[in-house]
């Protein structure tokens, strides 16, 4: 009998489950702690139109350089991740490309029980939460380093090192698109440290291997 125990106790132990000698059954086994446990898998919106340029805006590039500027930021895939709810399949288009209140955590779930977390800003041409103020060459910076003009902060989710490799011409074509835009007033919940309990919602981002 006290074998059979012990063997029992062995294989609780090598299936994962984790038990306190001396507790009944019920109370002393309990399973181990997932960090994604409280998560579900969701799908990001992958055919995401972009918003036309507003007119009057527009009027103040050639319209061969923001056409193009439409075209490679719908190639890009901006709207995926600066639309709200696109993130989780769920694209709320009066709020295309005016910025997400679904965050992306960058930090290790394995690691970390509360991760970074960066909100995808608004970038329409809104000046109080958009980025009205920005010139061509900060939105060129943007893309090419990652780096925001407000602040100097690399983006951490942001795949600038790809960017980086956008030829002038694309550069400034996007740039001309998004001061095109209408401007929509949105603002975005503010960016969370590692550490720090987020308020709003987020999906995990990331790419992990293992050391061996």
């Amino acid at each position: 009998m006290h074998e059979l125990v012990r063997l029992f106790r062995l294989a609780t132990r090598m299936s994962g489950v984790a038990c306190l000698v001396g507790l009944p059954f019920s109370a002393a086994c309990t399973t181990p702690y997932n960090p994604l446990q409280d998560f579900e898998p969701v799908s990001p919106a992958t055919e995401l139109e972009v918003p036309k340029a507003s007119a009057p805006r527009a009027a103040n590039y050639p319209i061969e350089q923001v056409t193009r500027g439409k075209y490679m930021v719908k190639l890009l895939g901006c709207g995926i991740c600066h639309t709200d709810g696109a993130l989780v399949g769920e694209p709320n288009y009066a709020l295309n490309m005016a910025g997400s209140r679904i965050g992306i955590a960058y930090s290790n779930p394995m690691e970390n029980k509360y991760p970074g977390v960066v909100y995808p800003s608004n970038i329409t041409p809104d000046i109080e939460t958009g980025i009205g103020s920005w010139s061509e060459s900060d939105i060129v910076r943007l893309l090419r380093s990652g780096e925001a003009s407000h602040d100097r902060q690399l983006l951490a989710v942001m795949p600038w090192p790809t960017y980086a490799w956008i030829i002038d011409s694309d550069a400034l074509a996007i740039a001309a698109y998004l001061r095109s835009l209408p401007p929509v007033k949105h603002q975005v919940p503010e960016n969370v440290s590692t550490g720090q309990r987020a308020s709003s919602p987020y999906v995990h981002f990331g790419f992990y291997r293992s050391r061996h």
